[in-house]
């Protein structure tokens, strides 16, 4: 009922403030140092409001950059990941793999030209995963935007693409083990701690991870 009689201007301008508000009372508590995001839903998103596929994925970039990740930098949260493209999504159709990568593209190099975000935020920005599966293009956005904000110490973004936790873990150990022999240890026993010393969140400086929410509330 408030809607039909309150200007939009002073909607938008009460959510500011409730918003700010309940970020005060959610600062003053105990603040996660790692929280990620896996983002998926976007292809339900885009059927349940008869959109195209592309438009929920680009939809879903801008709930990351406009609400989750500036929210946990305001809250004072050192690092967010956001789970973006599995590994195993390449299995789908060429024309829908061709609308993510165009997109990530874009989005990445957007980011350099227009990171406002994590120039306020001074975040340094990684992007985890097999990345030479990306197509070169991508590859290049990717080492641009890594090189701008490399020196940014405040926070951490980690863009997990192309990602899957399958392959971090089996790529740790093998790190691991890499590691024992290169220094001669050839009876060294891998440990936990030396498998967590490999995966990639760790060796891009990342926390340990503290929160993990699906965006479409999807429980697995």
């Amino acid at each position: 009922m408030l809607s039909w009689f309150v200007p939009q201007w002073l909607q938008d301008s009460l959510a500011a403030k409730t918003q700010t508000a309940l970020l005060r009372v959610l600062a003053a508590g105990p603040i996660p140092q790692h929280v990620a995001f896996v983002m998926d839903g976007n292809r339900r998103y885009a059927r349940m409001h008869s959109k195209e596929v592309q438009e929920g994925h680009a939809e879903g970039y801008v709930a990351l950059r406009r609400q989750m990740l500036e929210i946990c930098m305001r809250l004072g949260i050192r690092c967010i990941s956001a789970y973006s493209f599995s590994i195993e999504n390449f299995k789908r159709s060429p024309k829908e793999v061709e609308t993510l990568m165009k997109l990530a593209e874009e989005k990445l190099l957007e980011l350099c030209e227009h990171g406002e975000l994590l120039e306020t935020y001074d975040v340094r920005l990684n992007v985890i995963g097999r990345t030479e599966l990306l197509p070169e293009r991508v590859q290049a956005a990717v080492r641009k935007v890594e090189d701008l904000t490399r020196y940014n110490d405040r926070a951490i973004l980690n863009l997990c693409m192309p990602y899957m936790s399958r392959d971090e873990m089996a790529t740790a150990v093998q790190a691991a083990v890499q590691h024992a022999l290169e220094v001669g240890d050839e009876n060294h026993v891998i440990t936990e701690k030396d498998v967590d010393a490999h995966l990639m969140t760790t060796v891009s400086g990342s926390p340990p991870l503290d929160i993990l929410i699906r965006t479409s509330g999807v429980r697995r």
